[in-house]
């Protein structure tokens, strides 16, 4: 079988395949100003469901972007999530990425309370005296933590991330966050990831980047 590729340079791969992105989505009309969000999702993923269950609340990527100028730093729930953000551009800002997850205080805490150490992390987090984005691809329970963190005004997010992929929990959690009352990015229903969670970091940062040019 005679397979037709197409002639495309190695550097030019990334910008091909956002032109095919675009032409694929055709019509689609995307929220302005989430554009460059949503199409780094489909291309992480290959999956144009994000064009649909990608929601945004009011203003959240110019407050997002407002954060990060002015030194906020992300957490993430995974230690992929961590690896796959881009923290050399966010430190230009004087931002960092943490992650709790294998920090033995976080386990002896889970143990102790008997949760989850997404939980347990998301306390720690709310310890930090810093501005805080919370890039959220893996466990409902940190957003289901946050969501009470925010309730009882001990935390208030920046922007929160909410992109857990699975099936326990995982919808009804994403519906929490977008009742918080706080800036979010959430991917509505079963879909998501810690690439996911990544990605959407590195766009906020893509932008910035974008409009120094």
């Amino acid at each position: 079988m005679k397979v037709e590729l197409e002639n495309v340079k190695p550097m030019d791969i990334e910008k091909r395949s956002f032109e095919i992105i675009t032409e694929e989505l055709g019509d689609k009309k995307l929220l302005p100003g989430t554009e460059l969000i949503v199409k780094r999702c489909i291309h992480t993923s290959a999956d144009f469901d994000y064009a649909e269950n990608l929601c945004f609340s009011e203003h959240a990527v110019e407050q997002a972007i407002t954060a990060i100028k002015n030194g906020a730093c992300i957490v993430t729930d995974t230690q992929m999530a961590k690896s796959g953000i881009n923290k050399r551009a966010l430190s230009r800002y004087g931002g960092e990425v943490y992650c709790f997850m294998s920090d033995e205080d976080v386990a002896e805490l889970a143990r102790k309370n008997g949760t989850t150490r997404a939980t347990a992390s998301m306390d720690k987090a709310a310890s930090l005296d810093k501005k805080l984005i919370f890039a959220i691809g893996n466990a409902p329970t940190a957003l289901v933590r946050l969501y009470e963190l925010i309730e009882e005004g001990k935390i208030s997010p920046e922007l929160i991330i909410g992109v857990p992929v699975g099936f326990v929990n995982v919808v009804q959690s994403k519906e929490l966050i977008m009742e918080a009352g706080v800036p979010y990015i959430v991917a509505r229903g079963r879909k998501g990831g810690s690439n996911i969670a990544a990605c959407i970091c590195n766009a906020l940062l893509y932008m910035i980047d974008n409009r120094r040019d």
